[in-house]
This record gives structure tokens, C-alpha cells and sequence, in this order.
């Protein structure tokens, strides 16, 4: 499959919740490059915000690759350049900034989602969801070794904390899965905001039932509903099979989104 002749529908939502006065989240939709991602922000509430900005600044100016390889490393390039940039902030001011990252990239009918810290990546396929990404928090890695188990992980004391971000430490980590696109497939960009308070199989549920944008709609509705504590990001990519006939057409470019 030439990406060209895949009909994209993508929307994205931010909101600063029920609690937070300022948004650290941001996001970014590029269905021309083949790129979206989703960016938490940490270090205060301007730190935050500047780092994921930062972030989503660097990645903006991906343009259009040539390939596979020159897409990840177009997007690479850029995500080290706002760890740059972000650590250079952080010394100037005696504080630690960072940020999380989570991102899709499409090309040549083949994905490739990465990520660093705890902002997620789902897939959903022939209707079943499952979690590409894997948290980079000291509550998984404990999980990991057995030290403890799912249910003590949802009340853990220390759940929020993690141990990978983009412009914290030296060297930028991130992980990385990649494979074959099929048409149909929904992926689910999301910063912990949504998943602290929706389950995976409510997520599931309403990306299954909905267009990108009612289903964006309404996962931050039921965020807030519940008290939304935290920031709350999500970005719905779906790969229209109803629109499969349509082979040479453009991605359908709903790069749109609302951000408060």
C-alpha cells in the first residue's frame, strides 16, 4: 500500500482538566508527513508546557520523506534537537524539564509508533485492542520483576512516576515497535491524563462505535466527567476501509483539534 492512496481520518483533543490551571500537554497531527504524536509536559506548569512545545515545534518541521528509514530518521534528528534544546533550558535555569512522547509514523503501508515515559500507543484492529507502547515508570517496572501485581499497581503510591523523558539525562531513550498496516486499523494516542481515568476496553468500545473526532470527543468528556485530575491529550488515527475504493486519492486531512 502507497501511503498517498491511504484515506487518513485523524482529529485531536487536549484540555487541561478539572484540576490544572495550564495545559503541559500538546500534540501534533501531520497526516501529509505521516506523523502524529502526543507530548506531557513536566516541571511546572510554564517548564511543562515549554517542553512539550518544544517538542511539537521540533517535529513540525519533519516535511515530507522519501522513505521509511528517512522518516524515522527525519523524526529522530528532530526529537534530539528538543532534547537539546529542553536540557539547555533546564541547566540555564537550575530546574529539571522534560517531557513524554508518544508517536505514530506511517509510510510505505508499514507503522512505526515510539515513545518515551508514560504517554501511550494503542492499536486497534479487526475491533480488538491491544497496547503497542510500555510504560517507562518505576510502577512497571516493579510489575515486571513480580515485585508487584496488577492490582497493587492501580493504588501504588508511586504509580505516577517515570523513568524515561524527552530532555532528562544525557542521552535521549526512546523504544520503538514497527508493522504492517492493514486498512481499518485505529491507533489511540494518549497522554495518562485519559488513562487514569478510562479503562483500555472503554477506550476500545467508543473508538470501535465512532468517527475520530466524536470518539476524541468523548473520552475527554468521560475524563472530565470523572474529575478529570490531570491534563488530558488524545489523538484517534484511523485508516478508512470504507473509503479503500478511493486509490488515488489524498489522505483525508482532518488535522483539526481543539486544545484548552
Amino acid at each position: 500500500m502507497d501511503d498517498v492512496a491511504l484515506p487518513f481520518e485523524s482529529y485531536g483533543l487536549s484540555h487541561r482538566g478539572r484540576v490544572r490551571e495550564h495545559n503541559e500537554d500538546n500534540y501534533l497531527i501531520l497526516p501529509r508527513s505521516g506523523l502524529w504524536l502526543v507530548a506531557d509536559g513536566m516541571g511546572g506548569h510554564e517548564a511543562g508546557e515549554f517542553a512539550s512545545a518544544t517538542i511539537v515545534e521540533h517535529l513540525s518541521t519533519i516535511g515530507i520523506a522519501t522513505s521509511a528509514p528517512d522518516l524515522r530518521e527525519r523524526f529522530e534528528d528532530r526529537l534530539i534537537e528538543a532534547h537539546d534544546e529542553i536540557r539547555a533550558t533546564s541547566r540555564q535555569h537550575g530546574v529539571t524539564i522534560g517531557s513524554t512522547v508518544a508517536a505514530l509514523l506511517v509510510m510505505d503501508g508499514r507503522f512505526a509508533c515510539l515513545w518515551s515515559g508514560d504517554s501511550r500507543v494503542y492499536l486497534v484492529r479487526n475491533g480488538v485492542m491491544s497496547q503497542i507502547s510500555r510504560d517507562h515508570t518505576e510502577v512497571q517496572e516493579l510489575l515486571d520483576r513480580g515485585v508487584i501485581n496488577a492490582t497493587e499497581a492501580r493504588d501504588w503510591p508511586r504509580k505516577n512516576v517515570i523513568t524515561r523523558a524527552v530532555g532528562v539525562g544525557e542521552d535521549i531513550v526512546i523504544d520503538y515497535q514497527h508493522g504492517e498496516l492493514q486498512l481499518g486499523d485505529i491507533f489511540v494516542l494518549g497522554t495518562d491524563g485519559l488513562t487514569a481515568h478510562v479503562s483500555d476496553e472503554e477506550i476500545e468500545r467508543m473508538v470501535n462505535s465512532t468517527g475520530a473526532q466524536a470518539a476524541c470527543e468523548a473520552l475527554v468528556s468521560m475524563v472530565l466527567d470523572r474529575g478529570g485530575t490531570d491534563n488530558v491529550t488524545v489523538v484517534i488515527v484511523r485508516i478508512r476501509d470504507d473509503l479503500a475504493r478511493l486509490q488515488t486519492a489524498s489522505p483525508i486531512n482532518l488535522d483539526r483539534g481543539t486544545r484548552s
